[in-house]
């Protein structure tokens, strides 16, 4: 039987991840971001908000796939939300650590197509601005941990790079469909 297809998209923050996964989705009603489940304060929109408990008993299961801290609070993909949102369609995971990558591919049973999304630090840091951000500051601290992350892990496979500073975001998510149908050998996923 073959695996279901899903998307990571791999980038520094205002890279483009949401701007290019609501592309997707714009393209096809399929793609959905996956909402990692968020232990912790702050911007809600976008994930599953959860309490310590919530994350204790997670890892108590075995159910967390990976997670990771920034900006004083817990990121976790688990494999109960990962089950949920493959039965809705193609999940597309949002992730700024190459471990994180490598976890999804080796701990989560599907078809993954791994994308980089790249854009040059100034560029994040006017979308940053531009957007309002409050903490424009820590997304350059993680953008110069991400170029880091990328420099130390030098291998990693990546399927398809994008870089956002150039191409549009509806050329990005089609590039993103056709490697994925590429990817199935079907016409569309």
């Amino acid at each position: 039987m073959r695996k279901k297809p899903g998307v990571i998209l791999y980038g520094p923050p205002a890279s483009g991840k949401d701007t290019v996964t609501a592309a997707l989705s714009d393209l096809d009603h399929r793609y959905a971001q996956f909402a990692r489940l968020k232990v912790g304060t702050g911007k809600s929109t976008g994930y599953r908000m959860g309490t310590a408990e919530q994350l204790r008993e997670l890892e108590a299961s075995g159910g967390i796939v990976y997670s990771n801290a920034r900006y004083g609070n817990t990121y976790v993909i688990d494999a109960p939300g990962l089950d949920a949102a493959f039965a809705a369609g193609v999940p597309v995971v949002h992730l700024g650590q190459v471990d994180g990558i490598h976890a999804l591919v080796d701990g989560y049973p599907a078809d993954w197509s791994v994308v980089l999304l790249w854009c040059p630090r100034e560029v994040t840091e006017q979308r940053s601005a531009g957007r309002g951000d409050s903490d424009t500051t820590a997304r350059l601290a993680a953008w110069d941990a991400t170029r880091k992350d990328l420099d130390t892990h030098p291998g990693t496979p990546w399927d398809l790079t994008v870089d956002t500073a150039e191409a549009a975001p509806q050329d990005a998510a089609r590039l993103i469909d056709r490697l994925l149908a590429q990817q199935s050998g079907e016409g569309r996923v």
